[in-house]
């Protein structure tokens, strides 16, 4: 009869755990399975060091470094486009970066550039972001609006 009570794994699915390191008798004692002697039979065995090259100088160092990474000093900017400014906001509204991101429209608050996605508006605004597109500038004044860069 099978019930819950009568269950049993499949013959040869669960495994003992391998016990090393407790005496010759167990099977697993004196070297405990890692063989005899180097580098990785001990202990923090080194192996897990991607760059090292068995004692020859490795990659990285043997490369010459050059050039200047501008990584640190990047401008990452947060994109807002117009046609999600025309959607948010009503006419007159004075949009700055504080309302964009209390509207949900940016995360982090940085730095935000406007871009012209979204083709004309016709909507008149007045919006201050750190940073504008050609486009998104022409189109904003065209419709009357005005255009104010906030230096960060």
């Amino acid at each position: 009869m099978i019930g819950l009570n009568t269950l049993k794994p499949a013959e040869g699915s669960r495994h003992r755990r391998k016990i090393i390191g407790r005496g010759v008798g167990s099977g697993h004692g004196r070297t405990s399975t890692r063989g005899s002697k180097g580098q990785k039979s001990r202990s923090g065995d080194g192996s897990n060091m991607s760059h090292f090259e068995g004692g020859q100088i490795s990659l990285v160092r043997r490369i010459p470094k050059r050039g200047f990474s501008n990584a640190a000093f990047r401008k990452q900017y947060e994109i807002v486009n117009l046609d999600v400014i025309v959607s948010k906001f009503n006419t007159g509204d004075e949009i700055t970066v504080a309302k964009l991101k209390e509207a949900g429209i940016i995360k982090k608050g940085k730095l935000v550039k406007v871009l012209a996605n979204g083709g004309n508006i016709d909507k008149k605004f007045t919006v201050s972001a750190n940073s504008f597109s050609k486009t998104a500038k022409g189109i904003i004044e065209k419709a009357g609006g005005k255009v104010v860069i906030v230096e960060a």
